[in-house]
């Protein structure tokens, strides 16, 4: 019995012996594994932050070789678009009778705008079969898909995209969708492609007219900014936080829409050495009048405007939230708004919303513009006279309208858009047409 307990005794001991020694040994391979993982985490966040280093870099030096190009096929649109300038004097304003017409799609919903178009295209099928004798009750929706091979009851060439008889282009008042006065030219330079669109902005709502230095004309001049913002889909405090940004820019400028002939007084110093006494000089300061024609005030104007509306003090972002969007279109209040200094709204290009503020100076707007838009998808209007004679019943409102309507248009904005890779830049410029040149008259670059 005592010799058992004697051998168990030293079993244990030797066993706890064993462990004692092999504890150390554990430890220290466990130490290495985890230097060992450590080291090697390590160098894996390393390798990654290297790795993504070496990308940005390679990312920031193609968006700068992207962006250089981009910028001088930018440039280089820039001056073939004004040295064809002139181009612009041979634009013409075209009928539209029998068509679709852009005066009031703005304010139309998806739905409404497919409707629109869809019983459109169904009635001009059923009148192009009638001419080509065919039975009017074999016209269906189904035989006007955009996969129908015969393409037979489509639109003509000037309102049907090419190869999509359903989808219909609306011509503006030039022939392009409205506000382009021409169709946009696109092509490439290098690698960069290029856009040029032309806009009419006679065609827009004047912001100016809502801060119109004239205390008669103000309750006229808000209800006009109101009427188009309210077509615009803008409650009561979004057109009051409009009108308060517009009074800042007021406080710094005046708006003006009639100019008469001035004279400008401009200060000239000039320095003359004073004898006897070295290095100094007298300043003298005399001053030079000039006579300002009308049409010079309004170019300073128009520049002027062009930068503050185009300012800080003008949320454009807000303007430029969407009020319809779709794959085709895309509506805004910024999209109608003129924000170049503009003082008249061109009445044979401007759709409903501008056409109904124009005409609350002299009243009658609603029914004044309805008729306009009636009558110049068949011819467009000459002159004032014409349009007085024409609607003889309002010509005691048109006469009170006459400051801030015309029949032609004479400010331009052309935009260049360059896309190269990465990198899209764009430009602005604006001309005012002079008789029959035109003068560049405010640029903006992005």
């Amino acid at each position: 019995m005592r010799e058992n307990d004697f051998m168990n005794g030293c079993l244990q001991n030797h066993d706890s012996r064993t462990t004692r020694g092999a504890e150390p040994s554990v430890r220290k391979s466990g130490i290495v594994l985890l230097i060992t993982m450590v080291v090697l985490l390590v160098l894996a966040t390393l390798g990654y932050v290297l790795a993504s280093r070496v990308a940005s870099q390679r990312h920031r030096d193609s968006y700068i070789i992207d962006y250089t190009n981009a910028c001088y096929a930018r440039d280089s649109a820039l001056k073939y678009a004004l040295a064809a300038l002139e181009d612009l004097n041979n634009v013409n304003l075209i009928s539209r009778p029998n068509e679709l017409d852009f005066s009031d799609l703005f304010h139309l919903s998806e739905q409404e705008y497919s409707q629109l178009v869809e019983q459109w295209v169904m009635e001009l099928a059923k009148k192009q079969a009638a001419s080509e004798g065919l039975d009017k009750s074999g016209i269906t929706e189904t035989s006007l898909e955009a996969n129908d091979s015969n393409g037979k009851y489509t639109a003509d060439s000037n309102l049907a995209e090419p190869n999509d008889s359903n989808q219909v282009k609306i011509r503006g008042p030039y022939g392009p969708s409205w506000p382009f006065v021409t169709e946009p030219v696109e092509f490439e330079i290098g690698s960069t492609h290029i856009k040029i669109e032309t806009e009419d902005e006679n065609a827009k709502y004047p912001a100016g007219w809502a801060i119109i230095d004239n205390e008669k004309v103000q309750r006229e001049s808000q209800a006009g900014m109101q009427t188009f913002f309210e077509w615009m889909g803008y409650d009561s405090d979004r057109i009051k936080t409009v009108g308060d940004q517009l009074k800042q820019i007021a406080s710094i400028k005046p708006f003006k829409v009639e100019f008469k002939p001035a004279v400008q007084r401009t200060a000239i110093t000039t320095e003359t050495p004073i004898p006897g006494r070295r290095g100094a000089r007298a300043k003298r300061t005399t001053y030079k009048t000039t006579e300002v024609s009308p049409t010079e005030a309004t170019t300073v104007q128009t520049s002027d405007f062009s930068k503050l509306f185009h300012s800080s003090l003008l949320d454009l972002q807000k303007l430029a939230e969407p009020t319809i969007i779709s794959e085709t279109r895309k509506e805004s209040a910024l999209k109608y708004m003129g924000l170049w200094g503009t003082t008249q709204v061109n009445i044979n290009s401007a759709p409903r919303n501008v056409l109904e503020a124009a005409f609350t100076f002299g009243g009658d707007a609603q029914q004044i513009a309805d008729e306009i838009i009636k009558k110049r998808r068949e011819k467009p209007f000459e002159n004032i006279e014409e349009l007085k004679k024409e609607l003889f019943k309002f010509s005691s409102s048109i006469d009170k309208c006459k400051p801030y309507i015309t029949t032609s248009s004479n400010v331009f904005s052309i935009h260049v858009t360059a896309v190269n890779g990465v990198a899209k830049v764009s430009a602005i410029v604006v001309v005012m047409k002079n008789g029959g040149k035109f003068e560049r008259i405010s640029v903006l670059s992005g």
